[in-house]
């Protein structure tokens, strides 16, 4: 009988997962600590940066777009020079979204391959791991997706994410908007549906905390597992409830997933808030339907009309490439790279001792805005509110980062 994939496991069996995948990874790693100083450096070799990412697998879709990410990154740093006068070459593995793989793969590329740098793969669940072999080969460890609080309670020095705050900080832009709202048009009930997922529940929970303690009452709140593809009861019970707001726990096909059962049972709530889910540009649309995107909140990283370090370069270069609008894992994966490179420059050199404390020191322009990090990795910065209008995204808070001032609110009703 084939195992399942670990992201479709229960939330223990993650833990243990995790658990079982750090075990190995630093077994592995003990077989061959790497120096702080890396040793190819001669000039004209080329930089290799070694990434595994889910290329296939549950985290397929996100890790794609990483992978576009970095490529567009390296095409445009080579298309300069490179780094330290030295082009970039990436060594992209694919870890099928498995943990066991991800450590295999990062011990390999240390190792055996013996990569000059490392890039992080995607999702906390993933990074977990990962960043434990890094941190035994004392590798710098930058990571575009992994935000979940356990990932910065083991005391790393050599991990770094690449975003502007964790995972539960994504629910305060929005908490923050709702108490800005006039009594009257604050929401009065809310449900908390969420995948067993270590990003997306830390926001939910911290959402439901928070607007609880404005007198939010909470109606729903449950976890349902990762695999789940079948949105027909959690859908039935929130259209018998009626909730103002649903604050959905969505990595990407269970926020498509839920907005098509919620359609057919003519349920709509005067507020949808979702995480990552909406954040997949035209493939979130192309899901749900683009009349059913209007007014759907979520809380991003990035912004496609942002005046940011390389920002409307990275878009036009995506465009051209892909043929559609960047989507927010995409440009993630750029800054994280953004970020080592900023650092290696710096330094001049390849020395990861110096370049872990020159990140802990510094902060880094990046097209996701200016990123600088606690000394744990967890960085120092928050997040922007984002909502669908006009089949487009628009920032809508903090008011001095918004790019309309126009809020939708309620959403109009799903036809």
């Amino acid at each position: 009988m084939t195992a399942q994939p670990p992201a479709r496991r229960s939330r223990t069996a993650v833990t243990l997962a995790v658990m079982t995948a750090v075990a190995a990874a630093l077994a592995l790693a003990a077989c061959g600590q790497r120096p702080s100083e890396t040793q190819a450096s001669e000039v004209g070799e080329p930089i290799v940066i070694g990434v595994s990412l889910p290329l296939t697998g549950d985290f397929a879709q996100p890790g794609s777009e990483a992978k576009r990410g970095y490529e567009i990154w390296r095409d445009m740093v080579n298309a300069k020079g490179g780094v330290l006068g030295r082009q970039v070459e990436l060594r992209i593995v694919d870890d099928a979204s498995n943990q066991d793989t991800v450590v295999a793969d990062y011990t390999k590329l240390i190792t055996q391959d013996k990569v000059d740098l490392l890039l992080g793969t995607f999702s906390s669940l993933l990074n977990y791991p990962a960043s434990a072999v890094a941190e035994k080969n004392r590798m710098v460890f930058v990571e575009p997706a992994g935000g979940a609080p356990d990932m910065f309670t083991r005391g790393f020095q050599y991990l770094f994410f690449a975003q502007p705050a964790t995972a539960p900080r994504q629910a305060d832009v929005f908490v923050n908007w709702v108490k800005s709202l006039p009594e009257a048009e604050r929401p009065k009930t809310a449900a908390y549906p969420s995948q067993d997922d270590p990003f997306a529940l830390p926001v939910i929970k911290s959402m439901q905390e928070q607007l609880e303690a404005l007198g939010v009452k909470t109606v729903y709140s449950e976890v349902y597992p990762a695999d789940t593809t079948n949105f027909q009861s959690v859908a039935g019970t929130l259209a018998s409830k009626k909730p103002d707001l649903v604050a959905q726990g969505a990595v990407f096909e269970d926020g498509v997933g839920m907005v098509r059962s919620l359609k057919q049972l003519g349920f709509s709530p005067k507020l949808l808030f979702q995480t990552s889910a909406p954040s997949n540009s035209s493939q979130y649309s192309d899901g749900v339907g683009m009349a059913s995107t209007e007014g759907v909140f979520y809380t991003v990283s990035w912004n496609e009309k942002a005046t940011t370090p390389l920002n409307a370069e990275f878009v036009a270069a995506y465009r051209k490439a892909h043929g559609a609008a960047p989507a927010e894992d995409a440009a993630d994966a750029f800054a994280a790279a953004q970020v080592l490179q900023a650092a290696v420059e710096k330094v001049g050199a390849i020395d990861q001792d110096k370049i872990k404390d020159w990140l802990h020191a510094n902060t880094v322009e990046t097209l996701l805005g200016p990123l600088s990090w606690k000394e744990n990795g967890e960085p120092k910065g928050s997040f922007l509110l984002a909502q669908w209008q006009g089949g487009k995204v628009e920032v809508v808070g903090p008011p001095e980062l918004a790019t309309t001032k126009t809020v939708v609110h309620p959403k109009p009703g799903w036809k």
